[in-house]
C-alpha cells in the first residue's frame, strides 16, 4: 500500500485537541479557519500522496548526478514535481504575507511539511532548506536584503541552504577557517570549502542563496569571530533577476546511505561575492534561527519516516500469510493466518503507534507555542511560548528522530525478509531515516545542549513552567474516573522527571562529567513526559468526544492505543531515571587504551 497522508490524525489534533480556533483573532490565525485548514491539507494530501510519493523510490534508485560543469541533475521527474509544487503555492504557506506568502500558521506548514516528507524526504529537503534561509533572512537581515530575496524564496522561485560544516569541523564552529573579506564596496570576498550542503547545487530554481559562515580578517578566534554572510549562485542585477555566475561551485557530490534524491554537496567558494548578515561577528545567533526551524523540521522527519514505514508494516501484515495463531485459527479458509495475530508482531506495531500519534502531537503542540511566540498579544504568553520553543526543540529533535529510526527498524521486521530487500519500500524508510538523528547537531548533542544550556537558562524557568502546567492539568482533571489512568501516569512521569532534574543540579553542577554521562537518559525521560502529557489531552479529547454520543470508532481506538502507552511504553521513563542517576562512574571506567 502507497503512502497515506494522515489528514484525519492533523484534523483532530488542529481541530480537537490544539483547538486552534481558540486563537481566530490572532494573525495568521484570522485566515486559517478550520474549514479552510480543512481544504488545504485534504489538497495536500493529494499532491504529497499522488505527485510526490510515486518519486520517493525514483529518487533512492536514481539519485543525484554531479556534471563536471558544477552543476547538479537531479532525479526524473523531480523538475515537473517541483514546478508543480510552487505553481500550487505550497512554499509559501508560512511565509509572511509582505513577502508573498500566505501567512499561515507554523503549525498548519507543519502539518503540510509531515506529509511531503513522509511521501518523499528527499525531494521535501529542497523547499524545507529553503523555508530555513527565509527565516535567517527575515530575523537577521537587512531591507534590502528582506526585499529582493524573501519573495524569491517565499515562492520557491529561488532556493536556500546553510554552509557552515567544514572538512575540519562540524559541531565545534569555533574551528571555521573560510574568510570573508572587505571588497571595499559594501560586499565581500568569500574564500573556503564547506561540505555535507544540502541542496547545494541542483536544477530545481533558478538561483540558490547561499548563507555562509566565515571569519572577517580581524575578527575574534573562536565562535566571537563567526559572521553570516548571503551568497547567491546567481548575482542579482539591478531588477533583482540573475545575473553572472558567482565564484561559488559544486565540486562534488556525497554517495550517502540514504536521501540519494537530496543533493549533499561538497561547495567550494572561490572569492565569491557575499554580503554580510546582521552584525559582524555575530553570524552564530543569525545562522541559529534557521538551525533551530530546521532541528524542529529535522524531529518531524522522524516522526514522518516512522509514519510511512509503520503504514506499510501495518499492510503488509494484514496480507502477510505465515503460522496459526496461538488461540486457534483466524483464517481457517486459508492455509495460514496473517501475522497480525501474533502477538509480538502487534507489540512492534503498537509501539510505533503509540510514539506516532502522540509525537505527532507534540510536535504540533510546539509548533503551535512558536506560533503564540510571535503572536499573542500577552507578554507573559509570549515569553512562555518562547521559553517551551528553546527548551523543547532539542528533546523533539533527537526523541522523535531515535524513536522515527527504531519504528523504521521495526517495520522491517514485521517484513521479515522482504523488508531486506528493495522489492519492499521500509528499506528505503530505515536508509533515508538514520540521517536524522545526526544531521543538525548529532542527538548527543542535542542531549547535552538541553541540560547544559537549556535547563538553566533563565534560572530554569522554562522547566518550572513546563512542570507547572502538567501539575495545573493534573489537578484540574484528577476528578475525571474515565482519565484517571492518563493523569496518573503523566503524574507519575512528571515526578521521575523532577527528581532526575533535582539529580542533575546536586550531581552535575560540581562534576560536569556527571550531566554529560546523563544527559542522553535524561532526554528520553522528558520526552516520555511529554508524551504522557499529550496522550492525556488526546485521551480527553477523545472522551469528550465519545461522552457526547459520538460512535465513530476513531475516538475509542485512541483511547486503546493510550492505554497501550501507559501500560508498555511510558515504564521506559524508570529505566531511564535509574541510568542516569548512576552518574558518569561506569561509563568513565574503563581505561582509554583498553579500546
Amino acid at each position: 500500500m502507497p503512502y497515506q497522508p494522515p489528514v484525519r490524525e492533523h484534523l483532530f489534533l488542529l481541530r480537537e485537541v490544539l483547538q486552534i480556533d481558540r486563537f481566530a483573532a490572532l494573525p495568521g490565525f484570522q485566515d486559517a479557519s478550520l474549514d479552510v485548514v480543512e481544504q488545504i491539507l485534504t489538497e495536500a494530501a493529494k499532491f504529497c500522496g499522488e505527485v510526490l510519493a510515486p518519486l520517493n523510490a525514483v529518487g533512492d534508485k536514481e539519485g543525484c548526478v554531479w556534471r563536471p560543469d558544477n552543476t547538479v541533475e537531479t532525479p526524473p521527474g523531480f523538475k515537473e514535481a517541483y514546478r508543480a509544487f510552487v505553481a500550487g503555492g505550497w512554499p509559501a504557506l508560512g511565509a509572511g504575507a509582505e513577502y508573498g506568502g500566505q501567512g499561515l500558521p507554523y503549525v498548519v506548514s507543519l502539518a503540510f511539511s509531515e506529509m511531503s516528507s513522509a511521501a518523499n524526504m528527499a525531494f521535501a529537503m529542497y523547499p524545507g532548506l529553503t523555508h530555513g534561509a527565509y527565516s535567517a533572512i527575515l530575523a537577521a537581515g537587512s531591507p534590502e536584503q528582506k526585499a529582493l530575496y524573501l519573495p524569491k524564496l517565499a515562492s520557491g522561485e529561488w532556493g536556500g541552504t546553510m554552509n557552515l560544516t567544514e572538512p575540519q569541523c562540524g559541531t565545534d564552529l569555533g574551528l571555521i577557517r573560510t574568510k570573508a573579506v572587505p571588497a571595499g564596496d559594501g560586499s565581500y570576498r568569500i574564500s573556503g570549502e564547506k561540505i555535507w550542503i544540502s541542496s547545494g547545487e541542483h536544477d530545481l530554481t533558478e538561483n540558490i542563496v547561499h548563507l555562509v559562515l566565515a571569519r572577517t580578517p580581524d575578527a575574534p578566534a573562536g565562535v566571537r569571530g563567526i559572521s553570516l554572510f548571503l551568497a547567491p549562485k546567481f548575482l542579482p542585477d539591478a531588477d533583482g533577476k540573475p545575473g553572472p555566475r558567482n565564484a561559488v561551485k559544486c565540486a562534488g557530490i556525497e554517495e550517502k546511505m540514504g536521501i540519494h534524491g537530496s543533493a549533499t554537496c561538497v561547495i567550494v567558494h572561490e572569492g565569491s561575492t557575499g554580503w554580510l548578515v546582521g552584525e559582524e561577528n555575530k553570524g552564530l545567533a543569525a545562522m541559529f534561527v534557521m538551525m533551530n526551524e530546521e532541528r524542529l523540521g529535522v524531529g518531524m522527519q522522524g516522526l514522518a519516516q516512522g509514519e510511512a514505514a509503520y503504514q506499510a508494516a501495518a499492510a503488509f501484515a494484514k496480507e502477510r500469510l505465515q503460522g496459526r495463531s496461538l488461540t486457534g485459527p483466524k483464517n481457517p479458509d486459508g492455509p495460514a493466518d496473517p501475522i497480525l495475530v501474533h502477538p509480538d508482531v502487534r507489540r512492534m506495531l503498537m509501539d510505533s503507534r503509540a510514539i506516532l500519534e502522540a509525537g505527532r502531537a507534540f510536535l504540533f503542540w510546539t509548533a503551535l507555542q512558536g506560533d503564540l511566540s510571535h503572536a499573542h498579544p500577552d507578554a507573559a504568553v509570549r515569553e512562555r511560548a518562547q521559553d517551551y520553543m528553546a527548551l523543547l526543540t532539542p528533546v523533539l529533535k533527537a526523541y522523535l528522530t531515535d524513536r522515527g529510526f527504531k519504528i523504521c527498524s521495526d517495520a522491517m521486521q514485521v517484513h521479515g525478509g522482504s523488508g531486506f530487500t528493495e522489492h519492499f519500500p521500509v528499506s528505503q524508510y530505515l536508509r533515508d531515516c538514520r540521517i536524522s538523528m545526526i544531521y543538525e547537531g548529532t542527538n548527543g548533542v542535542q542531549a547535552l545542549d538541553l541540560v547544559g544550556r537549556k535547563l538553566p537558562a533563565s534560572g530554569g524557568r522554562a522547566m518550572r513552567s513546563f512542570l507547572a502546567e502538567i501539575d495545573a492539568f493534573v489537578g484540574a482533571n484528577q476528578g475525571e474516573a474515565a482519565l484517571r489512568p492518563f493523569t496518573e501516569g503523566l503524574a507519575a512521569a512528571k515526578g521521575q522527571l523532577q527528581e532526575a532534574t533535582l539529580w542533575l543540579m546536586q550531581n552535575g553542577l560540581s562534576a560536569p562529567d556527571n550531566a554529560a554521562a546523563a544527559s542522553s537518559d535524561y532526554l528520553h525521560l522528558f520526552g516520555l513526559t511529554g508524551l504522557a502529557y499529550m496522550w492525556a489531552l488526546i485521551a480527553k479529547a477523545a472522551g469528550a468526544k465519545m461522552a457526547g454520543g459520538e460512535t465513530d470508532p476513531f475516538y475509542a481506538n485512541k483511547l486503546i492505543v493510550g492505554r497501550y502507552f501507559l501500560q508498555r511504553v511510558l515504564p521506559d521513563a524508570g529505566a531511564c531515571l535509574a541510568k542516569l542517576k548512576t552518574g558518569a562512574e561506569p561509563v568513565m571506567a574503563l581505561p582509554a587504551e583498553a579500546f
